[in-house]
């Protein structure tokens, strides 16, 4: 695996590069050893938050945890991490599908300059996301809405050709957003 470490508010010291790459090389067993592993830790007042996105068998894994130590959000990130996969890894064989037949998403992410904010009557766009879309199914929409942590997932609908919206609802299940043309 390739690590690739920044920071935001911290240095980060070789003692932290060390953790990271030992506790995430567990993670091994799971995931190809060229894939590029993002990992961002950064402090907000007392919070250390650990933020780790990781390419894996075609999806986006993601994982975010918050700690008052830095080691132990590191340890609690791995553990969110090796869930997802087993996660993962269950529902495709439950599918009884061949995993191949799901998509990779790439993200272009524009860091914004500010927090979204009401200036003047007029509102401000804080992030951009850019991905190509690929068809998939709605099961698959829901697995990678899953897998990366989101209330919603916009994918090109595989049966109708057309772009839907899935998204978590407040009662637990999953909703489906359909556009009329």
């Amino acid at each position: 695996m390739n690590f690739i470490i920044s920071g935001k508010n911290i240095e980060v010291t070789d003692a932290l590069k060390e953790r990271i790459e030992k506790k995430l090389s567990k993670l091994e067993r799971y995931i190809k050893l060229n894939t590029d592993v993002h990992v961002t830790l950064s402090v907000e007042k007392i919070s250390h938050i650990v933020e780790v996105t990781i390419p894996f068998h075609g999806m986006i894994l993601r994982a975010e945890e918050r700690s008052n130590d830095m080691y132990s959000a590191i340890d609690l990130v791995v553990d969110t991490l090796e869930r997802q996969i087993r996660k993962f890894k269950t529902k495709i064989a439950k599918r009884a599908k061949d995993a191949e037949s799901l998509r990779y998403m790439t993200f272009d992410i524009e860091e914004p300059e500010k927090e979204a904010t009401e200036e003047n009557g007029e509102f401000r766009i804080a992030k951009t996301k850019r991905f190509p879309i690929k068809p998939m199914s709605v099961e698959e929409a829901i697995l990678q809405m899953n897998l990366l942590g989101h209330n919603f997932f916009v994918f090109l609908n595989q049966d109708t050709d057309k772009v839907n919206v899935v998204y978590r609802r407040n009662d637990g299940a999953y909703g489906l957003i359909e556009p009329e043309y």
